[in-house]
């Protein structure tokens, strides 16, 4: 074997990209025929752009030149296979009702990928450079990143294994290393050490992106002390230093997927998947680029599964009161409504723009075009975001909008005087300095990697370029250190765009299809009960009342009935799922409406519909409509699905004078209804939270005396205030000054955290108990963080407690007959 191994060869050829064979009609060439059809899908999409065919006529030359300057580029650089492939598959899941974004990454800023169907973003009017995407000054393969609707994608990918061969496709291996923390568990498990001696280890690794385990001993003294003196410690670390870096684990890659020429065997070593599903190659994504072969990314996105169920709910809300159905493409991009929604910061579910800070943000820069929206999506990530205040003041007129240089003002305009986009480091290069966009682009990657030799060539360059537009060299040493500066923070406009695009299409649903779009956005995300009572409660704040399930009309997911109204999904009910919703689902659908509970169990097949799966959906209300005593639908569950079974066992036997039949009449238990409380607590049990009432609603008279704002109201000040909730989670913490409480607290108008700390934790031992009222005097301050608000205990206090606290009288209503010898009494003790 040895004599055989040493005989072996292999070579590898690198550099070299290999393309699956795309078909093209009549043998036509891959060139001719990337032209032909990216000529053919302008005309298409300039007559959408330009209905007007004045003005279609005056815009087509700047459209087909930029056409032109593409498909010669890529023509040269030999990938017009690879946007011929991609938009084929593409545009295969457009006509096959797989929803597909508009562009991800720098690739929106291509004319032919526009005409082409693979973004959807016109890049001329949006000033996006094809540049940034395909550099004709440095051949390195293009690289579309393209979002899928979720529950789609793997038809797309099941297309592109039916077209190329399931043996030529096949998704990326994912090596999972030891990085620091994980190799000192691993070789503290493997050395049988005591697990919190390991973790107590593992602890003192500063908490760092990419920390290595040499890094840590450099920055925590007490790490290599410990190293120094204990000797478990020192054999613990050598063996991990040694094992650092390698590869602990095999994934798969989230969205890479490669198509070969021919077999993928032929091109790289593979493994199948446990469950026999598809193939997936053994190099990674780097591996995989260093050999040639070609990565294609589908990635699933969740908003365009929403967008999806979303236009579907409102086009038949529109069919109903026979208007023409909606489509993205034909939405206005100017709407002033919906501008409205973003200025109020109404953006719970808005896509990219939902969070705590980017609300806080939208106040501020009062967003009213589209332009707008770009800048704030660029903006809202760590570094530019200290820009955001100079934005929204220089939009405003309260502050002097400056520019670095006179020629830079056409560049930076639109954001006011301040570099937001890599693209216009690239377009202030081109005008300052002379550099070929192409060029500009080898500029900004060359200041982002900071190498010096690389930054002095380029600089010298930009000087020389500069000093020819009358700048001197010290002006032209400044704007290149500006530059640099912008470099390092600036956002890619094409991606900024693309999503910006996807975040307004959101927001005009929501804000003219408010319950078609709030009843997809809680389909999307029904298996997580926290997400769904974020969206309930965003349904009561946009005027959409959200109707309990019902067995009789409720859907698997949530079903918008009218545009104020949503009826809650069977399917969100915890412990029913789809097996069992189908089930009820066809019943219905065969034989009618559910008359009772027994009618109901004696229909089903209750091996799918279980007790559990009844239980949960009575606890939910779903049964209301029927009987309105959930106690009683309850108790009665047994007695049901035994009055079923025995049923279902008479119809499998004759007697002698025919087929028995069964008119026994069904009675409910004669119990009680519950309360209030206790029917909100099962409801919660079901749901995940209160759906037809609140438990904070009974305590709201009584709290009106001593607390002034409601939780979603609250805002910072420098006095302590009180508010009140219910607790609805409480999350132990240890810290070095000892025990912390983060606690969940809900008063039916949204949910805050109060951080408890380890004194006041100790003095209020079962005040925080879940569903139960907690009054909180504390200091109110902005959470830097979350971008949320904080909110630090000083009290806690129960009702009782309260109102000996804080009350300075009582008032006592009685009756005007009372004996006033007997009432002075009786309020003697308690007189001052």
């Amino acid at each position: 074997s040895v004599e055989i191994a040493k005989r072996c060869n292999l070579s590898l050829t690198l550099g070299k990209n290999y393309l699956p064979n795309f078909p093209t009609p009549n043998g036509e060439s891959l060139n001719d025929y990337l032209i032909s059809e990216a000529k053919r899908g302008l005309v298409k999409r300039l007559e959408v752009l330009y209905p007007d065919q004045e003005k279609r006529a005056a815009k087509q030359p700047e459209y087909d030149a930029r056409l032109d300057f593409e498909t010669n580029v890529i023509n040269q650089m030999g990938f017009a296979g690879y946007f011929l492939i991609v938009a084929d598959f593409i545009n295969w899941a457009k006509n096959n009702g797989v929803p597909v974004g508009p562009g991800r990454g720098s690739g929106a800023g291509s004319v032919v990928a526009y005409s082409l169907g693979i973004t959807d973003l016109d890049p001329l009017e949006y000033n996006l450079l094809f540049e940034r995407f395909l550099n004709p000054d440095r051949v390195s393969m293009p690289d579309f990143d393209i979002d899928f609707c979720q529950e789609g994608r793997d038809r797309v990918i099941d297309y592109v294994k039916q077209k190329y061969g399931i043996d030529a496709v096949s998704q990326i291996a994912t090596f999972g290393t030891m990085a620091a923390k994980a190799v000192i568990r691993d070789v503290g498990r493997v050395l049988d050490l005591p697990f919190n001696f390991v973790d107590g280890i593992a602890k003192l690794i500063p908490l760092e992106l990419g920390i290595t385990l040499s890094d840590a001993l450099e920055k925590e003294p007490q790490l290599a002390e410990r190293r120094e003196n204990e000797d478990e410690v020192r054999e613990l670390l050598e063996l991990a230093l040694r094992l650092e870096g390698l590869t602990r684990n095999v994934g798969m890659h989230a969205g890479g997927v490669l198509i070969s020429p021919g077999k993928i065997s032929d091109f790289s070593p593979i493994y199948c998947q446990a469950d026999g599903a598809s193939l997936v190659s053994q190099y990674d994504k780097d591996d995989v680029e260093a050999v040639g072969l070609v990565k294609f990314d589908f990635l699933g996105l969740r908003t365009l599964t929403i967008l999806d169920m979303a236009l579907e709910n409102a086009n038949k809300q529109r069919a109903e009161s026979d208007l023409p159905p909606l489509t993205f493409e034909g939405l206005p991009l100017n709407d002033k409504a919906t501008f409205n929604l973003l200025k109020t910061a109404n953006t719970t579910a808005v896509f990219q723009l939902e969070s705590r800070g980017m609300k806080d943000m939208l106040k501020q820069a009062m967003p009213d075009c589209f332009e707008d929206i770009i800048a704030l999506v660029a903006l809202y990530r760590p570094g530019p975001m200290d820009l955001i205040p100079d934005f929204c003041r220089r939009k405003h007129g309260k502050q002097r909008v400056e520019y670095p240089h006179p020629l830079t003002e056409p560049i930076l305009k639109e954001t006011y005087g301040i570099a937001v986009y890599q693209e216009q480091v690239m377009q202030i290069a081109q005008v300052v300095a002379g550099y070929s966009l192409g060029g500009a682009d080898l500029l900004r990657r060359a200041m982002g990697k900071k190498k010096k030799e690389e930054m002095d060539a380029q600089r010298k360059i930009f000087t020389e370029g500069a000093t020819k537009n009358n700048m001197t060299e010290r002006q032209a040493s400044e704007l290149f250190d500006l530059l640099e500066k912008f470099a390092g923070y600036g956002f890619n406009k094409s991606h900024a765009a693309a999503y910006a695009l996807v975040a307004y299409h959101t927001a005009y649903l929501k804000m003219h299809y408010p319950a078609a779009f709030l009843a997809a956005t809680m389909s999307a995300d029904m298996n997580n009960t926290d997400s769904v009572h974020i969206f309930y409660d965003d349904c009561a704040g946009n005027k959409v009342e959200v109707l309990p399930p019902d067995v009789n009309q409720s859907e698997f997911k949530f079903k918008p009935i009218n545009k104020t109204q949503v009826l809650y999904g069977l399917g969100a009910v915890k412990g029913t799922g789809w097996a069992a919703i189908e089930v009820i689902l066809q019943a219905r659908n065969n034989d009618g409406p559910f008359t009772s509970l027994f009618d109901f169990c004696n229909r089903l097949d209750l091996r799918k519909v279980n007790r559990r799966v009844i239980e949960s959906l009575i606890r939910a209300g779903a049964f209301d409509k029927l009987e309105p005593n959930r106690n009683a639908m309850l108790s009665a569950v047994g007695l049901a699905i035994s009055a079923a079974e025995q049923s279902n066992a008479n119809s499998n036997q004759n007697s002698l004078f025919g087929e028995a039949s069964d008119n026994s009449v069904h009675v409910l238990p004669n119990v009680p209804m519950w309360t209030e409380q206790q029917k909100l607590q099962e409801e919660k049990i079901a749901l995940g939270f209160y759906l037809s009432g609140h438990p904070y609603w009974s305590y709201q008279k009584d709290l009106s005396n001593f607390i002034s704002t409601t939780l979603a109201s609250l805002s910072p000040r420098e006095q302590p205030q009180l508010i009140a909730g219910i607790v609805s989670g409480v999350r132990m913490r240890m810290t070095a000054r000892g025990k912390m409480a983060i606690v969940g607290l809900d008063d039916g108008t949204t949910r805050i955290e109060v951080v408890v700390g380890n004194e006041l934790l100790n003095q209020s031992h079962g005040l925080l108990k879940d569903d139960q009222l907690v009054i909180v005097e504390g200091r109110v301050s902005n959470d830097e963080f979350s971008g949320g608000i904080r909110v630090n205990a000083r009290k806690l206090f129960d009702l009782s407690t309260l109102r000996n606290s804080k009350a300075s009288f009582l008032k006592i209503s009685c009756n005007g007959q009372a004996d006033a010898l007997k009432l002075k009494t009786l309020l003697k003790p308690y007189c001052i």
